[in-house]
């Protein structure tokens, strides 16, 4: 189907750089965390701190961009569209940071934090050391579960959440334009 031939509707949408923005971000998003739990739950590759910690922009951009695309089809005020495309352009800019410095845990360019990559120093008793120990089961940061083309996860993340900043680098640019 050509944009000649597209109903009204569609044009509209397709027309719209920050409803085509907010969705391309909310379908991206979606698919990440739908990766995130394929490889922890069918792969079973367990999450450490830091690769919970940045599904939160996730759980974040998801929602707000799915409503926002929703607004933006519905014509809702500029500035308040381009205060959604600048939360969802800072959440993932932080996100680019949070997987950057977990890729330089895992590369040793930096120490993790010490709940996932220092020494375990706090056993309790010492009487049940050895059943403690057979309790936890730690993640550790600093180390690489699995890498596709020499990147892990977190350097896809890295990825992800750039391009996705981007997309709402543009929305934004876009909308600003439109005044």
């Amino acid at each position: 189907m050509t944009l000649a031939t597209a109903n009204p509707s569609q044009r509209g949408i397709i027309e719209n750089p920050v409803c085509l923005a907010a969705l391309a971000i909310a379908v991206i998003a979606a698919a990440t965390l739908a990766g995130a739990w394929f490889f922890q739950l069918v792969l079973d590759i367990r999450p450490c701190p830091l690769c919970l910690e940045q599904r939160y922009a996730y759980y974040l951009a998801m929602p707000l961009a799915a409503f926002l695309a929703y607004f933006a089809a519905q014509g809702a005020p500029r500035h308040v569209l381009m205060a959604g495309l600048a939360i969802l352009l800072v959440a993932t800019l932080a996100n680019t940071w949070l997987g950057g410095y977990h890729a330089g845990v895992e590369w040793q360019f930096w120490p993790g934090p010490t709940d996932c990559s220092g020494p375990l120093v706090d056993f309790g008793k010492a009487g049940n050391l050895l059943e403690q120990l057979d309790k936890v089961k730690v993640v550790r940061c600093d180390e690489v579960q699995w890498r596709f083309l020499g990147l892990s996860l977190a350097g896809y993340n890295v990825l992800i959440s750039l391009a996705m900043a981007a997309i709402a680098l543009f929305g934004f640019v876009r909308a600003a334009k439109k005044a």
